[in-house]
């Protein structure tokens, strides 16, 4: 199965992805990894996204949907994998439908995991007064600029892939443990 868990910055992806990993065996393929992964490697696909992060520019569609690709050709993702951060956008969900056709293989589900904004801005603030480990963009500034590039640029993959048949939604706001039964409850409804 391949899915593509979809939501705000600060919806639970990542700690979804994870539990998904471990109980269901899907790896991850978070794009921020893997170009960290190969800007340590010092592959050419590393240096030249390196190369465009450190001059403060985006890494284009074609050189990540190239990391994907590599990624998503390994052993463990034979029978799928999480899509973690990837697409942000319609071009860049339509490269990767294309990437995965070349293959044989196609986006099963798109899991939306819905949280207000309101509920996203308290996690941070919980997390700030916590003094618990913090990522460097967790501060309420940061997140309201990020979720004004998700309302312009990823928010419209919600009609994309509802008109594919594939999106469905779960409340990103309940607890961890509420979260996960909630997207277990999906995929066990998904057919093989």
């Amino acid at each position: 199965m391949n899915l593509v868990l979809f939501g705000p910055p600060g919806a639970g992806k990542g700690t979804q992805s994870k539990i998904l990993t471990e109980k269901r065996g899907l790896p991850q393929l978070s794009t921020g990894d893997m170009l960290r992964a190969e800007q340590q490697a010092g592959t050419p696909l590393g240096l030249a996204s390196k190369a465009l992060s450190d001059r403060g520019e985006l890494v284009p569609d074609e050189m990540v949907i190239d990391i994907i690709a590599k990624r998503y050709d390994q052993p463990d993702c034979a029978h799928g994998a999480v899509f973690d951060g990837f697409p942000r956008t319609i071009p860049q969900a339509q490269a990767l439908d294309k990437m995965l056709a070349e293959r044989g293989r196609r986006i099963d589900l798109v899991l939306e995991l819905k949280v207000d904004d309101a509920i996203l801005l308290s996690r941070v603030e919980a997390r700030i007064k916590a003094g618990g480990v913090l990522r460097s963009d967790d501060t309420p500034e940061t997140l309201a600029r990020r979720l004004a590039v998700y309302y312009k640029n990823t928010a419209p993959l919600i009609d994309f892939y509802r008109g594919q048949g594939k999106l469905k939604t779960v409340d990103g706001m309940a607890p961890v443990e509420a979260v996960t039964a909630q997207v277990a409850a999906v995929l066990d409804g998904v057919p093989a």
